[in-house]
This record gives C-alpha cells, sequence and structure tokens, in this order.
C-alpha cells in the first residue's frame, strides 16, 4: 500500500487542516477558509517532517495478528500524540493489546471524539514492490514520489496527515476549532475484541458522552493528486420493532387472509408508514423532532 508523497503536492495535508475546521465548523467552514492562509503556509514548511513522521511509523512494525511490535508501536503512538499537543497521553490496559485515551484541550465550547488504531496487518514482502516496513519513498509512473509502506493507507497514513494538520495549526499560532477526546486501539485487524474494555473506562466513556460526534481519519487519493477525505460516517441501530393490531382497534388479533385487508387495517402497513417518519424522504436526513440539537 502507498501514499503519495509528492515534494510539490501538499494538498493531502492542506485538506487535513481544513477538515479540522469543518468537521466542527460544517456551517462556517467556507467563511473561515481565508484564514487558514497560516495553517497551509506551515503545511508547506513542516511538509517533510510530516512524511519523516510518518515513515517513522510506518518502520515500526505492530501487527496484532502476530503479536509482533504492539507494545512498541502504542509507545510510538503515544509520543506521536504528544508531540502533536495531546495534553494527557494514557496507555490503557486490557486483556489484549493496549488501548490509548487521550485528550487536548483547545478551550473550545465543543469536544470532537476522535478513533485511531495502530495496528496494521501482516505483509507478505514478497508481494510488495519495495519492502514494506522500509517507507520508502519511490517513483511510480503517473503519480510521481509514492511512499511505499504497510500502513500508508490503512491506517497510519491519514492519521498521521491529521497529526500533521494539529502540527501546523499550532505552529501558525493557531488552536483547533474543537478539543479532542481520542481513542485508539491496537487490535482492529483483529476485529476489535477488547474495545470495549477500553471505551467503557469511566473516565474514557464520560469524555467520549461530551462528545458530538467521532472521527476517524481516513482518505483517498486519485490517480489525479486530488485526495477525498471522508467528515463523519454514520452510525448503525438494530432493533426489532412489533406492530400489534389489538393497539388501535381495526387491526387483526392473528394472522387472516389478505383479502381482509379492505376491512381490517394492515399491520406491516402502519409499521412501513411509521418507519417513513423518522427520515426526510431521500433516507438521508433525520426527520426526529430534537434529534440533532445536541450538535
Amino acid at each position: 500500500m502507498f501514499c503519495r508523497a509528492d515534494m510539490d503536492r501538499r494538498v493531502f495535508l492542506q485538506d487535513a487542516a481544513a477538515a479540522a475546521v469543518a468537521i466542527a465548523l460544517p456551517g462556517r467552514a467556507r467563511k473561515a477558509e481565508p484564514d487558514l492562509a497560516p495553517v497551509f503556509a506551515q503545511i508547506a514548511k513542516r511538509h517533510d517532517e510530516g512524511v519523516e513522521r510518518l515513515q517513522q511509523w510506518i518502520r515500526q512494525p505492530s501487527i496484532a495478528a502476530e503479536n509482533r511490535g504492539m507494545n512498541e508501536g502504542c509507545d510510538l503512538t503515544m509520543r506521536m500524540l504528544r508531540e502533536a499537543g495531546f495534553g494527557q497521553v494514557s496507555k490503557l490496559p486490557t486483556d489484549g493489546q493496549p488501548g490509548i485515551f487521550a485528550t487536548l484541550d483547545a478551550g473550545a465550547p465543543r469536544t470532537l471524539g476522535l478513533y485511531f488504531m495502530y495496528d496494521v496487518k501482516q505483509a507478505d514482502p514478497a508481494e510488495w514492490t519495495s519492502p514494506p516496513w522500509e517507507a520508502a519513498l519511490v517513483d511510480r509512473p503517473g503519480l510521481g514520489k509514492v511512499l511505499v509502506g504497510r500502513g500508508a493507507v490503512n491506517q497510519k497514513g491519514p492519521e498521521a496527515a491529521f497529526l500533521a494538520a494539529l502540527h501546523a495549526i499550532r505552529g501558525a499560532g493557531r488552536k483547533p476549532p474543537v478539543n479532542f477526546v481520542l481513542v485508539a486501539e491496537g487490535e482492529e485487524e483483529i476485529g476489535s475484541p477488547h474495545f470495549p474494555q477500553i471505551v467503557r473506562q469511566p473516565e474514557v466513556l464520560a469524555a467520549l458522552k461530551r462528545s458530538i460526534g467521532i472521527f476517524m481519519p481516513s482518505a483517498a487519493q486519485g490517480l489525479d493528486g486530488q485526495v477525498t477525505i471522508t467528515l463523519g460516517a454514520k452510525g448503525v441501530i438494530e432493533c426489532e420493532l412489533t406492530a400489534s393490531g389489538e393497539r388501535w382497534g381495526r387491526g387483526p388479533r392473528q394472522d387472516i387472509h389478505s383479502s381482509n385487508k379492505a376491512r381490517v387495517d394492515s399491520p406491516a402497513w402502519h409499521l412501513v408508514q411509521a418507519l417513513a417518519t423518522l427520515v426526510s424522504p431521500d433516507g438521508n436526513d433525520p426527520a426526529i423532532e430534537g434529534f440533532a440539537d445536541k450538535a
């Protein structure tokens, strides 16, 4: 896996810095854009050190499936968080690989949760054009200079870009528009078996409850150099709903033949109509009054 490291292109980190504003202030991100010029200048100035930081991270294998380099990978991640401005950084023991809890207090009225992972998949060097733990900068036809290494895309690359944005924001004498609460795990690639032990710790759970949402740094870069950054994702709710005909008087109390629909209301259609009230007609926006008030 590789990420583009063209020394003439700062698009990836610039978009990461812009995302740090956009995820917190979607309604005002466009107005704030001119004020990001000093941050962009810092990105250009710090580009090489950002690439070197990512190289160092990739060169430290952290493979949960092999229990390889996990404590070292956790400690390196914690150090990088401190260097990026996180004031409190703690290692959280679990029955598996340790987790990380970190906070960055920017004095902002809102707090955003961050999810990081510091583990990566296994890598067979025979399947790589460049050694997966070397994090080499190589020239690729049509792409220019790219960084090749395990974790360059999933997930150390996007996370390093986010941390680089924090370095640039601080270097410009600014503060992020939100406070950050970060939770990191070292077992994502094996199904996160002990992640609940991390987030259910009282201090972590209390901090996450103060957050307006959770952001996971991730990005994709096309062959033209354009970067797409994910600013959020929908959560999942699994439930079972029962529509009872007895509750409204015109429905059946038991299974009946469908020919009776003309005189007996169908619980199935009542359920369909109820579900339709939860979202907008296109299914993209919640229609429940007060649902997004906290955001």
